[in-house]
């Protein structure tokens, strides 16, 4: 079953390479777990799910929109814009970097949390050589606590940023 509003998010540690523009190419970036109830508690988040880091629509369109919006997402109360795929922590960190997200998304790895599954929103993409991610989809969280889910099987409608920007209240 998947999770619906007025539902807790699930426990979950994601994968994070904190991003760092002044990184120097040959640095080797350290993971940090990213504990979703501690980092999320008395917050308000969206997170963005995408089926997969440098694929077409994720990078074209869906968290750069998220980037293009963040500071209007922020002016509606958002403290947390997270991003997350199935991909490792270093092809999430090495994703943000090419996004340029800066401070305005963390970009986490599910990493195998299980969160997807705990959420009831995987998407089987097996026969396509992909495996098992999520499908892509849009929270609202405060405190923990779901006010927007939007899924959406092709497209951005309920889960781009300008779904998101007008089901923030």
């Amino acid at each position: 079953m998947a999770i619906k509003v007025g539902d807790k998010i699930p426990e979950a540690t994601l994968t994070y390479v904190p991003y760092d523009s002044n990184e120097a190419s040959d640095a080797c970036p350290v993971p940090i777990p990213y504990d979703l109830h501690k980092e999320l508690k008395g917050k308000k988040a969206v997170i963005v799910a995408v089926p997969g880091a440098f694929t077409p629509t994720c990078s074209q369109a869906h968290i750069p929109g998220f980037i293009e919006h963040a500071d209007d997402l922020k002016a509606k109360g958002v403290d947390v814009i997270l991003g997350t795929a199935a991909n490792d922590g270093f092809v999430m960190h090495g994703w943000a970097k090419s996004l340029n997200t800066k401070d305005k998304v963390v970009l986490a790895s599910e990493g195998g949390s299980g969160f997807y599954e705990k959420l009831g929103l995987t998407l089987d993409l097996t026969a396509k050589g992909m495996g098992v991610r999520s499908q892509r989809f849009a929270l609202i969280v405060n405190d923990l606590t779901v006010e927007y889910v939007g899924v959406d099987p092709s497209g951005l409608d309920n889960s781009g940023a300008e779904a998101v920007l007008k089901a923030l209240n």
